[in-house]
């Protein structure tokens, strides 16, 4: 029995293919179009998922889509109607969408897919719950999910058990942790459902000056975790932007403007956020704790992706364990909406072998084969050099010793935001200047941002303060005190940004200035080649962590196809691809023909 799951119309659209309850295949339209967070209907992702399993849309049992269009619409118009006339402009822009389109989703989906079979839609966070606990490696569990907001909800828990979920409380729109961490990711110049993780990069930085502010006047917190937002600072229910000119007034000054610099009120701005966000994590995790009795708690929506929050979730020892849906975001609310059909609507059994999760390591998206590969570095004359398989690992750790910067396309693309070993960059984490030249002169971004560390699941206990494993990047943790550097008199005098380069341990290209690192324990059961890879690279070297981060410049999707990966490759200082079974070396490669256009963009002339 097949299960097709669909997210679309708000960020992230994606599709997931279910067999027999089994995640076949899932993917973000993004990665196809190349529009970063392309919110349109998944029709590449959707065609990709059947050809995969090698069926079309006849073969499909059951049509999932991620929530309630007729709910959500509902919301849209009583806040319209609450706030008239003064959203008349975003009501505007609004309508015509819902009226020709979404509201018609069923059509819109039977037609889109030649489908004439059954179609459910489960409520958002419902999505989201299923996503965190059906491919959990939990037969019971607590369940939270925390985002923007889907229908009306914007904070839901419940509990786990067996086939089924039950959600037991909720926090309704206009109050919602993820919108508040948004509206200061557009006040401080990023972009919202985007920039959220620099915002949450740079907090250490910074101080909590603002943190009673935004306690006293923004939010009200209770002691269970339940809030109220003062909406007369927050234009989003019915404005065109997240904050208006009272928000402004109480932070002393407009909203930065994108790309202008930041300044040490910025840095601030986003640690008091930040420590704000962790106190009502915390405080609704004790309270979820409390309200259900479990030991384990699974994790999804928008705010799970705050990997900082999640580490001091784990480290309050509130649970025993934490299974955080890796594509956590609107992307993972296919797979719920998939998993909801097979398990929920279905009523199938669901039997857990509790050896680890159903995700498999959420490489779920696209693989080429070195035949593919071959034809294109052929049809293109791009010189390369054949590897056998023994020799990839051998080769690549070598190069990694030299300081050198990889490009790494191997096996199927990970679904959700992060790179997982399939498509990303690495490099030597025991490097002092590798962040700086990674993010400056590979990713074309701030120099604030961290490089996360893709450790040894075996290992993890020996660099970090963790003892658990960590397989999607989702908690962070600091290096071991052992392995830290204590900095000088004159190093502990620096201020903001100047932090930046202090090296603070032996693996300090992945050391945040906090002495924190986002971990990626690699696992030989879900990627044997990058297993094996940071095996070498110990076994001959002495370390078992290297630098990982998505293959892709800012402000563009992950690469897909090996097409993809040669143009990132040829337009960064990246200096070999390892693709395949094969190695290209930048040195030997002709210049990219009419790229003029994306180096304009980049600034890379």
């Amino acid at each position: 029995m097949y299960i097709l799951g669909i997210s679309a119309f708000y960020h992230d659209s994606a599709a997931c293919l279910v067999k027999d309850g089994k995640i076949i295949s899932a993917a973000q339209e993004e990665r196809f179009t190349r529009k970063k967070h392309d919110y349109n209907f998944p029709s590449n992702a959707i065609k990709f998922c059947l050809e995969y399993s090698g069926i079309d849309s006849s073969k499909l049992d059951l049509v999932a889509f991620y929530d309630k269009p007729f709910l959500k619409f509902e919301r849209l118009l009583e806040t319209y109607i609450t706030y008239a006339p003064v959203g008349i402009k975003s009501f505007i822009k609004a309508m015509p969408l819902w009226i020709k389109q979404k509201l018609w989703m069923k059509d819109y989906i039977q037609k889109e897919l030649n489908y004439n079979g059954k179609i459910i839609f489960p409520e958002h966070h419902e999505s989201h719950a299923a996503s965190a606990f059906y491919p959990s490696p939990f037969h019971e569990a607590a369940i939270l999910t925390m985002d923007g907001v889907g229908e009306w909800t914007t904070t839901s828990f419940g509990i786990g058990r067996g086939n089924e979920i039950e959600l037991l409380e909720e926090i309704k729109f206009p109050h919602s942790l993820g919108l508040l961490y948004s509206a200061f990711t557009y006040y401080m110049g990023f972009k919202v459902n985007s920039g959220e993780n620099k915002v949450m990069g740079l907090a250490p930085y910074g101080e909590p000056k603002y943190k009673e502010l935004i306690l006293s006047e923004l939010i009200d917190v209770k002691e269970d975790g339940s809030f109220k937002m003062n909406m007369k600072y927050f234009n989003y229910c019915a404005g065109l932007t997240m904050t208006n000119e009272k928000f402004n007034k109480l932070f002393g000054g407009k909203p930065r403007k994108p790309e202008s610099k930041l300044t040490q009120r910025e840095m601030d701005l986003a640690r008091s956020l930040q420590d704000v966000t962790e106190e009502i994590v915390l405080k609704i995790g004790k309270h979820v704790h409390k309200e259900t009795g479990m030991k384990n708690l699974a994790l999804a929506g928008g705010v799970a992706l705050n990997c900082v929050a999640n580490g001091k979730l784990l480290r309050e020892d509130l649970f025993e364990k934490i299974w955080i849906q890796p594509a956590a975001g609107d992307a993972g609310g296919a797979v719920g909406a998939a998993l909801a059909g097979w398990y929920q609507y279905l009523n199938n059994p669901r039997i857990v072998n509790g050896d680890g999760d159903a995700q498999q390591g959420s490489y779920l998206g696209p693989e080429f084969s070195d035949e593919k590969i071959l034809d294109f570095f052929n049809k293109d004359g791009i010189v390369y050099h054949k590897l056998e398989q023994e020799e990839i690992s051998k080769v690549a750790a070598d190069l990694i010793a030299q300081e050198k910067v990889l490009g790494w396309f191997q096996g199927r693309m990970e679904f959700g935001p992060r790179a997982l070993g399939a498509r990303s960059i690495i490099g030597d984490a025991r490097s002092s200047k590798m962040q700086a030249l990674m993010n400056l002169k590979i990713k074309f971004r701030e120099s604030f941002r961290p490089f996360a560390p893709s450790v040894l699941s075996e290992k993890v206990g020996e660099y970090f303060e963790m003892n658990t494993v960590s397989p999607y990047m989702l908690l962070v943790a600091d290096v071991k005190k052992e392995r830290q550097k204590a900095m000088s008199e004159e190093e502990r005098e620096l201020f903001g940004i100047e932090k930046l380069n202090v090296v603070r341990s032996d693996i300090p290209a992945v050391t945040h200035i906090d002495y924190s690192a986002r971990i990626q324990t690699v696992h030989k059961e879900t990627n044997p080649l990058f297993h094996d890879l940071i095996s070498e690279f110990n076994n001959k070297y002495g370390c078992a962590v290297v630098i990982n981060t998505s293959f892709n410049v800012r402000g563009e999707p992950i690469v897909c196809t090996p097409e993809d990966a040669y143009k990132c490759f040829m337009r960064t200082n990246i200096d070999h691809l390892v693709i395949g079974n094969f190695l290209l070396n930048k040195e030997e490669q002709k210049p990219l023909v009419n790229d003029s256009d994306w180096k304009k963009e980049f600034s890379l002339d």
